[in-house]
């Protein structure tokens, strides 16, 4: 929270630029850079996209979201770093199994993986994206296997063995002491109680669906730069902070998407927003398959090769390889803005 109070203030320094034209100052002030601030996301998100334009294949994609029930919500927010990685694990072994089954689509897919742990109204609701090739790999590399037109996997089948695959891991995690409870399920530190919250929500269908695939490439970055950076809110939703109040615009979901607004004490407002930081270190975008950093070049190479398709018209760059900064521009006159102090 400090971090985003001193964002591109005083506090964190800055420099002084001025105008090669006109010779008009200004004080440009040092960003926080943490990757919970609104301000500081922008650039992440381009070089992260520019990255991924090289890794995208000529195929439909598609878009599945996993989400955890409310009840292992709550257990979540006290354990975020094991839960969360029990839920990468759950839903990357959830879209491996079923793929590799020759039953669904027999092949080695690759995809991304992004959690998110808000709705709109900012309340904690932790779910993950992912945006997979429709298609994979035959089990002997020889061959693209394609996905049914518009059609994924089935649903009811991936809810369930997603459920049973976090439960699976959840338990053992709670088994091996890793978990830890406090105030309003304290109480699920007595073994009785964690089981019967198990065997609760095993008994209720998980939130798993299946958007219609992407119409190419180009989409998917477009969604890709929308959600891979996102934070839980966003300044374009803020409308207006009035004394100790904050009003925001927000999509309500209940009713087919309609826009409504909606007005938080100032205190109630942060409260919601810091409940989605992650843990120092936690990486909220991974890559699985055919993507898995260690053989995505070689995977895709071989997928493009299958597909009979050319590689991409620009080579990947180094990963440490960044493009020079684009200029600043005077909003006196349009001029070149260079730093002659600190």
């Amino acid at each position: 929270m400090s971090a985003v109070e001193m964002c591109r203030t005083a506090r964190l320094g800055g420099h002084v630029q001025q105008c090669q034209d006109c010779a008009a100052f200004r004080i440009a002030y040092n960003s926080c850079r943490n990757r919970h601030c609104p301000k500081c996301q922008g650039q992440a998100s381009r070089d992260w996209l520019a990255a991924r334009q090289a890794d995208l294949l000529p195929v439909g994609y598609f878009h599945v979201v996993f989400t955890l029930p409310q009840q292992i919500a709550a257990i979540a927010f006290q354990n975020k770093n094991a839960v969360y990685t029990i839920l990468f694990r759950a839903v990357a072994e959830t879209l491996r199994k079923l793929t590799a089954d020759p039953r669904h689509l027999g092949a080695e897919i690759g995809f991304i993986a992004v959690l998110h742990s808000w709705g709109q109204n900012l309340h904690y609701h932790p779910h993950i994206h992912c945006i997979v090739p429709g298609g994979g790999l035959s089990a002997d590399q020889s061959r693209w296997v394609a996905c049914r037109a518009n059609f994924f996997l089935p649903v009811r089948v991936l809810s369930r063995l997603f459920r049973r695959l976090f439960l699976e891991e959840l338990k053992q995690a709670y088994d091996l002491d890793q978990l830890r409870f406090f105030g309003d399920i304290a109480g699920l530190a007595d073994p009785a109680a964690f089981n019967r919250i198990v065997k609760e929500t095993r008994r209720v269908d998980w939130v798993v669906y299946a958007k219609p695939p992407f119409a190419g490439p180009e989409q998917v970055l477009a969604y890709l730069g929308r959600y891979t950076h996102r934070i839980a809110i966003s300044n374009s939703r803020l409308v207006s902070i009035d004394g100790d109040h904050v009003t925001f615009r927000w999509k309500d979901y209940r009713t087919g998407g309609r826009q409504k607004v909606m007005t938080l004490d100032a205190h109630e407002f942060i409260r919601r927003f810091l409940l989605h930081t992650v843990p120092d270190g936690f990486h909220r975008i991974r890559h699985y398959g055919l993507l898995a950093n260690g053989h995505r070049q070689l995977k895709l190479d071989l997928c493009r090769s299958l597909l009979d398709v050319p590689p991409p018209e620009h080579p990947v760059e180094e990963p440490d390889a960044k493009p020079p900064p684009l200029p600043h521009r005077c909003s006196c006159c349009g001029g070149t803005m260079t730093i002659i102090g600190a």
